[in-house]
């Protein structure tokens, strides 16, 4: 444990830019936790593709706070140590969620997480699954509730197109949207089409056809939202085939995104375009970790790789071909 040692391995980039090879492997400080922080020992690491973009400089200059720096936030791991006035969590518990992530650290033997956003991590799911929920899973609920799904009673049966659906946020929003009883139509590469359909998509578009790219249901159906977990689709794609009142739920917004949105809004336009950006929060964790612990989310791990080959991870995730989540383990 932390005790018994005083520095951890860890994976760094020391500048923007240069991908996978720019990663580098170093011994570093274990981290000691503050007030209402816990130090965790690891055990399993999501990487998402807003980690890569950070050391590509989409974010510059915001983040990262400095260099060198430890990336990924989403993690599983077995608490080392508590910091002053913790009480919600003792040594030894399993715990899933996500890092500060101004701060990153994921990448490593050891890490310091708030604990407002840590839950407990039941046996039923392993650390990969775990580390694979927070922010692609958490991306898809609030894509949904953004949508007008509740997740309760209340809720009426809605057409949904989730576009990238066999991608880390994709795969999640597909099962979501139908443990809440929408039908879905959901585009993907032909190599996933029978991995979509297990998943329960009613409908599948294969991306790559002509019809694909228009995204036009194979029903007609025209779609009461849309849950856009990919890039470069116009508007102009998507408005022939929402209803009267749908929504674009975009989870990757730019500028452009953020201008159409705002001029649907200056003219009162009935069909909306609405940027999302994740907001973390607890009682999210704990429903999507009680939901996977239940059997009714899945998640799909595209592969696991070691520390000592983190390099591989990241490339696979800048590649973008990835299935499902793409996972380091400690």
């Amino acid at each position: 444990m932390a005790e018994e040692k005083s520095t951890m391995k860890a994976i760094q980039y020391p500048s923007y830019g240069g991908g996978a090879g720019a990663l580098k492997h170093v011994e570093v400080p274990i981290p000691s936790p503050k007030k209402n922080e816990i130090l965790l020992k690891l055990e399993a690491a999501s990487i998402n593709p807003i980690d890569w973009k950070i050391q590509v400089g989409m974010l510059r200059p915001f983040l990262p706070p400095k260099f060198p720096f430890t990336p990924v936030a989403d993690v599983a791991g077995e608490v080392a140590e508590l910091g002053p006035e913790v009480s919600a969590f003792k040594k030894g518990d399993k715990v899933v969620g996500m890092l500060n992530f101004f701060n990153g650290g994921g990448l490593a033997e050891f890490a310091v997480a708030p604990i407002g956003l840590m839950v407990t991590r039941p046996p039923e799911l392993s650390p990969p699954e775990a580390a694979s929920l927070p922010t692609a899973a958490m991306t898809a609920l609030q894509a949904l509730k953004a949508a007008g799904t509740k997740f309760d009673a209340t809720d009426k049966p809605s057409n949904i197109l989730i576009t990238a659906a066999s991608g880390g946020v994709g795969h999640y929003a597909l099962q979501l949207a139908k443990h809440a009883g929408h039908h879905v139509t959901a585009t993907c590469g032909a190599r996933n089409i029978e991995l979509i359909k297990s998943l329960g998509a009613d409908e599948v578009l294969d991306y790559k056809t002509p019809e694909g790219a228009k995204l036009c249901s194979p029903s007609g159906k025209k779609y009461d939202a849309v849950i856009h977990c990919t890039t470069n689709i116009s508007w102009s794609t998507f408005e022939p085939n929402l209803s009267t009142e749908g929504k674009v739920i975009d989870i990757t917004p730019t500028l452009q995104t953020m201008a159409t949105s705002m001029l649907k809004k200056l003219t009162f336009s009935k069909k909306k375009l609405v940027p999302l950006l994740l907001s973390p929060k607890s009682e999210d964790m704990k429903f999507l970790v009680d939901m996977a612990q239940e059997g009714k989310l899945k998640t799909i791990v595209d592969s696991t790789h070691r520390l000592t080959k983190a390099e591989e991870a990241w490339a696979r995730s800048m590649s973008g071909h990835a299935t499902g989540k793409i996972v380091v383990e400690m």
